[in-house]
């Protein structure tokens, strides 16, 4: 199995990369759509919103977190967790970048 060489690459596509991993998982998408749903939250809270387990929860918290793209705030024996707007401002300005490309292409390809 090769090996990914992440340094043949720049900053940007590898934190590109890292984030769309990041949401790219059901469980990860639905955390995302609860948090905007409810603005902030506990992780109990989440674990209620979703069919899996709390550590399996945990781990996807963990990796939307190390992604930048919520944060998370202890609150007593809780961490409330919200939304990184900064994270999310890369995704859409890479978006952003695609659609420009699109509307100026006009279907023009092959």
């Amino acid at each position: 199995m090769g090996i990914t060489k992440s340094d043949h690459f720049t900053d940007e596509q590898n934190e590109l990369a890292t984030l769309a991993k990041a949401i790219g998982h059901p469980a990860r998408i639905a955390i995302i759509q609860h948090l905007i749903k409810v603005d902030s939250c506990v992780c109990g809270d989440i674990v209620n919103e979703l069919p899996l387990a709390q550590p399996t929860v945990s781990q996807h918290l963990k990796q939307l977190k190390n992604a930048g793209l919520i944060k998370g705030n202890f609150e007593g024996n809780a961490i409330c967790y919200c939304l990184n707007e900064e994270g999310f401002n890369k995704i859409k300005g890479f978006f952003q970048h695609i659609n420009t490309y699109l509307e100026n292409k006009k279907n023009q390809c092959c």
